[in-house]
C-alpha cells in the first residue's frame, strides 16, 4: 500500500539540519516511482528498490529532481521542485518517493491514485505550484 504523506523520520531530519533544498548549492534529490505493490508510508525511513517499477528508460532509484529553493510567506515556509520527465519509459507505476541522496533519506511519499501506464511514451509528474498553501512540502 502506499500512502501519501511527509515522511515521519523527515521531521525530524530537517529539524536538525540534515537536508539542503536550496537550488544550487542543496542537497540531490531524486524521486523513484513505485508499484501498487508497494509498501511506503510514514514509517518509510529511506530509498528501497522494494515495489520499485521497473521498465524500458526507467533506472532504479530514480530521477534527479531539481529543487527550489525554500522561502516563507504568512507563516509558513514552503518549497518544491521543478516538473520532471521520464523520457520514452514503458512501465506501470502508482506513487513515488522522494528522498535525499546524501544519506539515503526519504522524505515524502506520493499517491497517484491510481495505475499509470507508459509504453514508450513520456512520463512527466508535475508538482503544485509554489505557494505557502500548495505547495509540496510545507512547514505552518
Amino acid at each position: 500500500m502506499i500512502v501519501q504523506t511527509v515522511c515521519t523520520s523527515f521531521k525530524a531530519e530537517v529539524a536538525r539540519g540534515m537536508h539542503n533544498f536550496t537550488r544550487t548549492t542543496g542537497n540531490v534529490f531524486k524521486l523513484a516511482l513505485y508499484t501498487a505493490l508497494a509498501n511506503l508510508g510514514a514509517d518509510t525511513a529511506i530509498y528501497t528498490t522494494e515495489g520499485e517499477a521497473s521498465g524500458t528508460n526507467y533506472t532504479a532509484g530514480g530521477a534527479v529532481l531539481t529543487n527550489i529553493t525554500p522561502v516563507s510567506a504568512n507563516t509558513t515556509g514552503y518549497w518544491s521542485f521543478d516538473n520532471i520527465t521520464f523520457s520514452n519509459v514503458t512501465l506501470t507505476c502508482h506513487g513515488a518517493l522522494i528522498y535525499n541522496t546524501t544519506g539515503n533519506r526519504a522524505v515524502c511519499v506520493l499517491n497517484f491514485g491510481t495505475s499509470i501506464t507508459k509504453t514508450a511514451s513520456d512520463l512527466v509528474i508535475t508538482f503544485p505550484p509554489m505557494g505557502s498553501s500548495d505547495a509540496i512540502l510545507r512547514i505552518t
